[in-house]
């Protein structure tokens, strides 16, 4: 199969696309530039692997949690790209795409989420490419992310990186190490999609929405 995917719902902007066992990715940190990066990008992928838009078979997305504005780009980028090739796409989560990333069996994961909170999740690896949701993503606050059980899990994403004194506290006698500096990537994304699409379960891309989780991004004035 040749599928495309995207990850923008961090600062970084990432494109990976699978043909038959391959995958050439790139990634660029965009800042707010996404939109502006991930056609070029597209296009320079495309090229290098020598197929054309109209040889793939599925479009993935990372769906979120993330940026409003990033989780809108890439949905978007898809559902108007599979529209037009009439092709299904696959919306895959930016924190299994995190735990993915990692290569472990249990990983905690979590991205900041900007006001005091984390986008969390925890995730048990059961097969290649195939997770066990343990705890829904979510949005609280560190202190109060969910119970785990066990001692061996990995902690993974920004959230990890700012509020390192709240989860390593909240998870003193279940986490064994943290990865510092991941980001969601489309390489994830694609590999995670590629089971999904290959028995049919892709969805058409008017059905394709992104996971904000928050309901909103700013702190009314009375709020602060």
């Amino acid at each position: 199969m040749n599928i495309l995917a995207f990850e923008t719902s961090t600062e970084f902007c990432s494109v990976a696309l699978l043909t038959g066992g391959d995958i050439r990715h790139a990634e660029q940190h965009a800042g707010n530039q996404h939109s502006e990066l991930i056609l070029s990008m597209v296009s320079d992928l495309l090229l290098e692997s020598g197929i054309s838009l109209q040889q793939l078979n599925g479009i993935a997305f990372g769906e979120g949690p993330g940026s409003f504005t990033g989780l809108r780009i890439a949905c978007g980028v898809a559902q108007g790209l599979a529209f037009a090739l009439n092709i299904p796409v696959v919306g895959v989560s930016t924190l299994k795409a995190l735990a993915a990333q990692t290569e472990s069996t249990r990983v905690v994961v979590a991205l900041d989420a900007r006001m005091g909170e984390i986008y969390y999740a925890a995730y048990e690896k059961i097969a290649d490419q195939d997770w066990q949701t343990v705890n829904a993503p979510t949005l609280c606050a560190p202190r109060n992310a969910p119970n785990l059980i066990g001692n061996d899990w990995v902690g993974c994403g920004s959230g990890f990186d700012v509020f390192s004194n709240e989860l390593s506290e909240r998870y003193l006698n279940h986490i064994q190490e943290t990865r510092g500096g991941l980001f969601p990537r489309a390489k994830e994304i694609v590999q995670l999609a590629l089971p999904i699409l290959k028995c049919g379960k892709g969805i058409h891309p008017s059905a394709a929405v992104p996971s904000y989780i928050r309901n909103k991004v700013a702190l009314k004035e009375n709020e602060r």
